[in-house]
């Protein structure tokens, strides 16, 4: 029995930060070769399509799906206890989905010759698109979203007249409608949200993928080694570090916990943190990787095509408060190296500036030409292609970083893997989006939330903060990002407030799905490396990334998102000074142990600096400024004596 788990073990595979299992390719003979072929497949077609081929969005959308749930369904097994029983099953799976998503393809201007008026073959087709489509978010995401798919869907077909007249009755719809709107049109599966899946997603994890095969990943920790690891508590900084410089090129924060945290975490510990802080600095650092430019997560291109705002002014205004939330991050872990008296690393361990730079400087050229070619105009999707190609010429520039054929290979299959999970969390996305479009759900929930919070613009701002800690405990980011920027970024906007400050508040409050039990992939995902509880350590990351739910308010009441300016300056030294206060108010440490008197005083200090007028701002950040004074001279006279 013993042997017989230890082979079920080795079949399948852990998904990163998760209790999902995946199917080894490696163990899987010819299927495992079809979905490595498949995998190659996609990331030609992708780089093909998004530069110089043609082809309407529907279909390329249509082949994206089908590529991804063949690949999807022979990774994630029916049953992930019997794994190789099931694999018969999810085999004929595959290939049907695979179908469902070609016939599109091959049917389409035969459904346009009959008026768009569908036939049985259709309506079956369409049918087996959706139910596979749905069983497949349920494998690769949970119970959430398919409930909620179904819910929505639900609604549209026949819950809509069966509500008591009012705001919320709806006469609903034919189910041939219901397929043709989901299947054969831009507005379900394979609408906007698949398309920005196939482009800008694909292509920037694609990107990922290049830069870390090529080696880049050690050179961004080495890094981060040897500018911080000399200070206090040096390991947790690396980790914040490094996670900020990966997180700007992965946008994923599984990514970044399992990229950076297999090294720093056992570094933390080695020094003297708790394993559960230890995972908790690599989350709260990993997270912020969503917020950091260039790449941002998924959710900042699905922003990009919702408002109508180029990616790159996304972006560039996405800087300052990145920077914000990882300096507190940075002071955070500051604090407790201080407060427990712990030290640097070891001389031996931390390389050189220099020397880092000697034999790393090419990994630079491919970010060098990603942020040149986004600032000078260029489209996200022709950026990341370039930056692709950039990738693999730099590496040609030193001996060991040299990717052949083999490494490119293995690139894509990486890529297409890290995609599978995302891509049908944004597919399945597509029949939420479009059923709420289809029955005008979205305008009338818009209406009830701005009545509830009786056109208060702080009490749905708290509201929409409790509704993303709710979400987050069934739903990952980008999903919680599309519910709520569907839901509720519309009652910001009807209360006045800017359409990228509305949508950025909800992405941000959306990144809290991360550290939230019992989700939280990226805390669960750092346990697993730290071998510390799952639970504890979101709570520790959760404390850590205070910063999610308290730069968003700084949106909503200042200047912060117009531009580099000094009315954004003001506002980010400000809200930086209040959250070192809150900061050294929950530690209880500055220097030395607080008693409640001093650390009132820090809060106060803090609430003052938060509060957006520019006389609490002076005064705020001058008392602070003060108490450091203060307990900066206290701490060297006690060193004299």
């Amino acid at each position: 029995m013993d042997n017989k788990r230890l082979q079920e073990e080795e079949f399948i595979e852990a998904e990163a930060g998760s209790n999902i299992r995946l199917r080894n390719p490696d163990k899987l003979g010819f299927l495992g070769v079809l979905v490595k072929i498949a995998s190659v497949f996609l990331a030609l077609f992708a780089l093909w399509y998004n530069s110089f081929g043609v082809m309407s969005e529907l279909h390329q959308n249509a082949i994206f799906f089908a590529v991804i749930g063949f690949i999807g369904f022979i990774l994630y097994p029916l049953s992930k206890k019997k794994a190789r029983e099931t694999l018969k099953i999810d085999a004929v799976l595959a290939f049907l989905v695979l179908i469902s998503g070609l016939y599109i393809v091959f049917f389409e201007n035969t459904i346009h010759a009959r008026n768009e008026v569908l036939i049985t073959r259709d309506i079956i087709f369409g049918t087996m698109a959706v139910v596979l489509l749905i069983e497949l978010s349920r494998r690769a995401a949970g119970y959430v979203i398919p409930f909620l798919a179904i819910l929505f869907s639900a609604y549209a077909l026949f819950l809509g007249r069966l509500m008591p007249p009012g705001m919320f009755s709806f006469r609903g719809i034919y189910f041939s409608t219901y397929i043709y709107r989901m299947y054969f049109t831009n507005d379900g599966i394979f609408g906007y949200i698949a398309t920005i899946a196939t482009t800008y997603v694909y292509l920037f994890i694609l990107f990922a993928a290049f830069f870390l095969e090529s080696g880049a990943g050690d050179f961004i920790i080495d890094i981060a080694k040897a500018t911080l690891g000399k200070t206090t508590g040096g390991p947790a900084k690396v980790a914040v570090l490094a996670s900020g410089l990966m997180g700007s090129i992965t946008g994923s924060s599984v990514a970044n916990v399992v990229g950076t945290g297999s090294i720093t975490i056992p570094l933390m510990k080695k020094i003297g943190f708790k394993p559960e802080f230890a995972g908790g600095v690599e989350t709260s650092a990993s997270v912020g990787g969503q917020m950091m430019p260039p790449i941002m997560g998924a959710g900042a291109f699905i922003m990009a095509q919702w408002t109508q705002i180029p990616y790159t002014t996304i972006i560039g205004k996405a800087f300052i408060p990145a920077v914000m939330y990882y300096l507190g991050v940075l002071l955070n872990v500051h604090i407790r190296a201080k407060k427990s008296n712990l030290r640097p690393l070891d001389d031996s361990e931390i390389p050189s500036v220099k020397e880092v730079l000697k034999r790393g400087w090419h990994f630079l050229i491919p970010i060098g030409v990603l942020v040149g070619l986004l600032v000078s105009g260029y489209t996200p999707t022709y950026a990341a292609i370039i930056s692709i190609v950039a990738v693999v010429v730099s590496s040609w520039l030193r001996k060991e970083s040299r990717m052949g054929p083999k490494e490119i290979i293995n690139a894509m299959i990486v890529g297409t893997r890290n995609m599978v999970g995302t891509g049908i969390l944004l597919l399945i996305a597509g029949i939420i989006v479009g059923v709420i479009t289809l029955t005008g759900l979205g305008i009338t929930l818009s209406i009830i939330v701005t009545s509830l919070t009786k056109n208060s613009i702080f009490l749905l701002y708290l509201f929409t903060a409790l509704a993303a800690l709710f979400l987050g405990m069934g739903l990952p980011v980008t999903a919680s990002y599309i519910v709520l920027a569907i839901l509720i970024a519309p009652a910001f906007k009807m209360l006045g407030v800017g359409i990228l400050a509305a949508n950025m508040v909800v992405f941000w409050l959306a990144e809290t799905a991360n550290v939230t039990p019992p989700i939280a992939l990226a805390a669960f995902a750092a346990s697993g490396i730290a071998q510390s509880d799952p639970v504890k350590t979101a709570i520790e990351g959760f404390k850590l990334a205070k910063g999610l739910l308290l730069i968003p308010i700084l949106f909503l009441y200042t200047n912060l998102l117009v531009g580099l300016n000094i009315h954004v300056i003001v506002p980010a030294i400000s809200g930086l000074f209040g959250l070192f206060g809150f900061t050294i108010f929950l530690e209880g440490y500055w220097t030395k142990p607080l008693n409640i008197f001093e650390r009132t005083l820090f809060l106060v200090a803090g609430l003052l600096s938060y509060y957006p007028s520019y006389e609490t701002d002076a005064t705020g950040v001058t008392l602070m400024l003060l108490l450091f004074g203060y307990y900066w001279f206290r701490e060297k006279k006690l060193s004299k004596t």
